[in-house]
């Protein structure tokens, strides 16, 4: 007859340790607004780029290219204003328009330009030349 409560005692114990390990509790969650964003029209829809870099938010009449990074709009695609989805595709890196009205879909190929600035690097050449090749290397 003294089992019982020995097994039951042993059980309690084993769920305090096991509730203990395994994280079982409640808690708060804390959060802070990073950004907030102004529009001059409503957002329709919104997508990420998969390094977490980049917004496009589709507007009617155009998608606004958010830069996370710098936290400001550096770039406007203009599109037609019956375009309502707004997709990204990681593989070939372009974003898909659909419009339900219209029953209709456009591709927008991305291509982003990056900018160096060569100023104190050595060169060759003139510094007005109207084209600049870079070159950059690794002796490892």
């Amino acid at each position: 007859m003294r089992t019982k409560p020995r097994i039951l005692g042993i059980f309690f114990i084993f769920l305090a340790i096991w509730s203990y390990l395994t994280g079982f509790a409640y808690g708060d969650v804390e959060w802070t607004v990073k950004t907030q964003l102004n529009l001059k029209a409503p957002p329709l829809d919104v997508s990420e780029s998969p390094d977490g870099k980049w917004l496009f938010i589709l507007t009617p009449g155009e998608i606004l290219i958010y830069s996370i990074t710098e936290d400001r709009i550096k770039d406007r695609v203009p599109v037609d204003t019956v375009y309502d989805r707004l997709i990204h595709s990681t593989r070939s890196n372009t974003l898909i328009l659909a419009s339900r009205s219209e029953k209709s879909l456009k591709i927008v190929k991305l291509e982003m330009i990056h900018e160096f600035s060569m100023a104190g690097l050595p060169f060759r050449g003139t510094d007005n030349a109207p084209i600049t090749i870079a070159v950059f290397s690794d002796y490892q």
